[in-house]
């Protein structure tokens, strides 16, 4: 262990917080007493918040990790191996587990590392200075670069020179822009915005799937609205949606106190193609279905009386006409009740299949299709609530007739 491991004073001891107490943690402690938390859960418990993830970092290396971990019975999945990271699953519950290490070169995107022992070296090599703490199980933070005074400033500043930094992994463009929606409360400096604006261009290297991993996280944190004009404003937006984005109809959106969920807030910036987007991003099929779901199911209005509502609903998804009226709606008390209304209609469904048509004479084949779609639309201009007995007679009187 080195000098500075073993000397380096933390930077404040806090409570330690409930997650540190925890059963799993403790007997993990236990087997590496060395180790400490590191990334996003320090950085939460100092702002109050709640980390759903919990990383630990480790001097020892990734083989001695292992073998502690195993000769206790915990089961270890290595991985990733060559980054010096681990995985221990207790009770259900996986913890990675990474060596410290240093960076040996960077391509923009990837990292050539080696182990070491020394938390400033493993720190140095961290993005954001909030990114840089760790804290080991007594509640002692140990803060290389100013992180503490960062997170209580509300400032996101590098650990380094900004364009050095964006240039060794140009994602850290977009995490720049996560963490700033969700800490900052005061704008970047000349030095951030420029190295910002200058790795624009170099944008198109990362994949198509870590840039939707960043924006779904930018867009869904409780008020996006100040990155994404600041990503406007330095030509981030514009490289990462190229499909075109309005983002005053999202900032309407969050005013308005929408649901903070990335896919709607993607609807509201778009102002372009949403098949487009959905591939270029490489969207899942359930996001591409509701994105475009969004974008084309019909608005309901206040004005709308029930037997409209449940037409509405015969045809749609119930939560895409919800979330058409936060999209296309206004943020008064008219729309909060008709959204209610929405959520509390029961589902109608057209009470006739196919075999109904048939049990009443009708030979199968083409003419059983259009007596149902003939009914189901007398069924749906009635308000859909005519029983499957009325459907019958209304077959009936075509049949007759």
């Amino acid at each position: 262990m080195s000098d500075i491991t073993a000397s380096e004073p933390p930077a404040l001891r806090i409570d330690p917080p409930r997650f540190l107490r925890g059963a799993v943690l403790t007997r993990l402690f236990a087997l590496l007493p060395e180790a400490r938390v590191v990334g996003g859960a320090v950085r939460d418990a100092l702002a109050g918040r709640r980390s759903a993830d919990i990383d630990l970092a480790s001097p020892l290396p990734p083989q001695e990790v292992t073998h502690r971990l195993r000769e206790a019975d915990i089961r270890v999945v290595p991985t990733g191996l060559a980054h010096g990271t681990v995985t221990a699953v207790l009770r259900g519950h996986p913890i990675e587990i990474t060596t410290l290490r240093r960076d040996v070169a960077t391509d923009g995107r990837h990292a050539e590392v080696t182990f070491t022992d020394d938390w400033r070296q493993d720190a140095a090599r961290r993005d954001f200075t909030i990114n840089a703490l760790s804290m080991a199980p007594d509640g002692a933070v140990y803060d290389y670069f100013g992180g503490v005074a960062d997170l209580k400033a509300g400032i996101v500043r590098f650990v380094g020179d900004p364009a050095q930094r964006i240039a060794e992994d140009y994602l850290r463009v977009l995490r720049y822009m996560r963490f700033y929606a969700r800490y900052a409360s005061a704008p970047p400096d000349a030095a951030v915005r420029a190295a910002l604006r200058d790795a624009v261009p170099r944008l198109d290297r990362l994949s198509a799937e870590r840039v939707w991993s960043e924006l779904r996280q930018i867009l869904g944190t409780p008020d996006p609205t100040r990155a994404i004009a600041l990503m406007a404003e330095l030509g981030i937006l514009a490289a990462v949606i190229q499909e075109g984005t309005d983002p005053s109809h999202l900032a309407r959106l969050v005013a308005a106190r929408a649901p903070a969920d990335p896919l709607q807030r993607l609807a509201a910036l778009l102002t372009g193609d949403v098949e487009a987007i959905a591939d270029r991003l490489k969207l899942s099929g359930e996001e591409r279905r509701r994105l475009l779901a969004l974008r084309a199911t019909p608005l309901a209005s206040p004005g709308d009386d029930d037997a409209a509502l449940r037409r509405l609903l015969a045809d749609h998804d119930r939560a895409a006409l919800i979330d058409r009226t936060w999209l296309d709606g206004e943020a008064t008390k008219a729309w909060t009740t008709l959204r209610t209304r929405l959520a509390g209609l029961p589902q109608p469904v057209f009470p006739l299949e196919g075999r109904d048509v048939v049990a009443l004479g009708v030979s199968p084949g083409q003419r059983v299709g259009a007596l149902l779609r003939t009914t189901r639309a007398w069924w749906l201009a009635g308000g859909c609530v005519a029983t499957a007995e009325a459907c019958r007679r209304e077959v009936l009187r075509h049949l007759v007739g």
